[in-house]
């Protein structure tokens, strides 16, 4: 547990701390969820949401985290395909998601903590019959502390995707010992994020990503202390380095971007020496940001290749770096991987093809009501995600396509066929493709191309205005241009990869 936590200028002792997960345990206990049963979280960072995790590892239930930006239709679909027996949702986030809130669903909403309404007071989501809402800090407060612990290891549904524009909930059934399994894991976690006991922890990313999320979680296992932000600020993370003496840290290539952006005069107004290892995965970090990440701050910098389906696979020091700029490191112990072509089998040394792993550290995982598409990425007792890449002659992995489709923009995932299917579904449009390019500070940026149907004008703005009631504002295409026809291979499917190629090509000129 954790000796302190800290947020704001407040901090909560480990005994309290414990206390709170216990009655949030009991709390959820007593709404009828059992171990092994999955419930849902739409919360921003805060000290609640770290509370309700440990709550679930205490009760032995999944927990599903909502991206806060997410819109009904996305909200709705994976609250359905998940089975969440209960939702627990930031107050003012909850109109956003209303509308796609199953009737049966129990929804639980989290206050502000002074914010001028009764505590505990009930009112409907919506007119028609929508569910109950109760206020989730009174009604934990009246529950009775979960004084049991399962033993069955369980954690966070992440929902991830590929070409199928649905995501899909990735979900861990423990087989075997729980002791030897939670062994396991923790040796995956300690090679990954570098936490050691007794660290001083800092994070500011979304928890409702995965990596963040078993930071948290690991970080209380280690017992480390650790400062929560409720958002990442360039300003506010090098304060806060100095003033807590903070030793670990996890950032984002978009968050080393924009702390290189601050003038040298800001840079070197704090004193960083305290730090120890600061890991950086969810996206590839680019030579020259981490370089200079490095030159700045010294050989704390760590790199983590992983995936939700597979954990944590490879790690590379700022001194491997030094030596092999672009790669993503060596397996850590317990993984073993491999490079194959189309055919399935093993390339050459340097050769690019598609990336399997075999992860011995963790639990036998499916995808929720598809265990088809689990099947599918397997080959050999290898398991593929789709990303593209090499090993050199030294065993070090380069990863040179993150999934074909795939899109990663500021550490967030982005499925472009769930946008083409929602751009499908506008009047005007006859076809479309979604792709990403190189973005200098989020690493990459959206672009849309639409075959119109000529039935009625578009433009860029009303299509940035359809998305925008239908998706995330961070899935809305940054550009979007129309074309009479569309490339297409012999198949008929859009050839993207050359739509790709030619505005990589003419977009220097139109710049």
């Amino acid at each position: 547990m954790f000796p302190t936590r800290s947020f704001g200028d407040h901090e909560i002792s480990p005994q309290e701390l414990a206390a709170r997960a216990a009655r949030a345990a009991g709390f959820l206990a007593g709404a009828g969820l059992k171990d092994g049963d999955t419930f849902a979280l739409m919360l921003r960072n805060d000290p609640v949401l770290v509370e309700i995790m440990l709550a679930a590892r205490q009760l032995g239930a999944y927990f599903v985290p909502l991206n806060w930006h997410f819109k009904s239709a996305e909200a709705g679909y994976i609250l359905r395909d998940s089975g969440a027996r209960l939702l627990i949702v930031d107050r003012d986030l909850l109109p956003a998601i209303a509308a796609g809130i199953p009737n049966d669903l129990p929804v639980f909403e989290v206050a502000p903590p002074a914010d001028g309404e009764a505590s505990g007071a009930r009112a409907p989501i919506r007119p028609d019959a929508g569910p109950a809402v109760g206020d989730w800090h009174a009604l934990v407060a009246r529950a009775q502390p979960l004084r049991t612990s399962s033993q069955n290891i369980r954690g966070m549904v992440a929902y991830t995707s590929g070409t199928t524009g649905q995501p899909k909930g990735v979900r861990r059934t423990l087989q075997g010992d729980p002791a030897d399994a939670a062994r396991r894991i923790g040796q995956m976690y300690a090679q990954g994020l570098g936490i050691i006991p007794g660290a001083r922890c800092l994070i500011s990313a979304p928890l409702y990503h995965s990596a963040p999320c078993s930071y948290v979680l690991f970080a209380a296992r280690c017992a480390a202390w650790l400062r929560l932000e409720p958002r990442f600020d360039p300003l506010a993370t090098l304060a806060a380095i100095e003033r807590y003496a903070i030793t670990d840290a996890y950032l984002v290539p978009t968050m080393f971007v924009r702390l290189l952006r601050l003038p040298a005069s800001e840079r070197s107004r704090y004193d960083l020496s305290s730090l120890r290892f600061v890991v950086t995965t969810g996206a590839p970090c680019p030579p020259e940001v981490k370089r200079a990440m490095i030159d700045w701050w010294g050989d704390v910098i760590n790199e983590t290749y992983a995936a939700s389906e597979l954990g944590y696979l490879t790690t590379i020091s700022a001194k491997e770096a030094r030596a092999k700029p672009g790669s993503a490191g060596r397996p850590i112990e317990g993984v073993s991987i491999r490079v194959l072509d189309d055919e399935g089998r093993d390339v050459s040394c340097g050769e690019i093809g598609k990336i399997y792993a075999r992860q011995t550290l963790l639990p036998r995982f499916t995808y929720i009501n598809r265990e088809q598409d689990r099947a599918a990425i397997e080959h050999e007792g290898y398991l593929t995600v789709g990303d593209i890449g090499y090993l050199d002659a030294d065993g070090y992995l380069y990863v040179t396509d993150r999934r074909t489709d795939l899109v990663l923009s500021g550490g967030v995932n982005i499925y472009p066929a769930e946008i083409e299917a929602q751009l499908m579904a506008m009047a005007g449009v006859g076809d479309c493709a979604v792709f990403g390019v190189p973005h200098e500070e989020f690493g990459q940026s959206l672009v849309a191309v639409i075959q119109p149907t000529g039935e009625i004008a578009l433009t860029a703005d009303a299509v940035a205005q359809f998305l925008g009631t239908r998706l995330a504002s961070f899935k809305i295409p940054r550009t979007v241009e129309f074309r009479d026809q569309l490339p297409r291979e012999e198949t008929g499917k859009i050839f993207k990869r050359l739509l790709r190629d030619e505005y990589l090509k003419a977009a220097p000129r139109e710049r």
